[in-house]
């Protein structure tokens, strides 16, 4: 094994044991406190926002337009349906704009 592959290995190890040590002491220090307070817990809460955020932006900006309104569409089904009917539709929508446009 080279160099820059023994880097790479060594920057995965060290990606890998400081995400293990994050997580593992996040759970440590909320289950040793008796009573969240509650800037924590509202800061708890937004997790899921800014994941999703996280995931979405990118490719809603760099997946092309077929995955920007595909994603468009499946928002609007979305606020009125099921998240499985939201995940059909995105789908239906995304693979028909790639076929008659693309």
């Amino acid at each position: 094994m080279d160099a820059q592959h023994l880097d790479l290995l060594y920057l995965i190890v060290a990606a890998a044991v400081a995400t293990y040590v994050t997580r593992f002491g996040g759970y440590v220090l909320i289950t040793q406190l008796k009573n969240i307070p509650p800037r924590v817990e509202s800061a708890l809460n937004a997790v899921p926002a800014a994941v999703l955020t996280t995931l979405v932006a990118p490719a809603f900006v760099y997946g092309g337009m077929d995955v920007a309104a595909a994603m468009l569409v499946a928002f609007v089904v979305g606020l009125r349906f099921s998240t499985l009917r939201m995940l059909f539709v995105g789908w239906i929508a995304v693979m028909a704009i790639r076929h008659l446009i693309m």
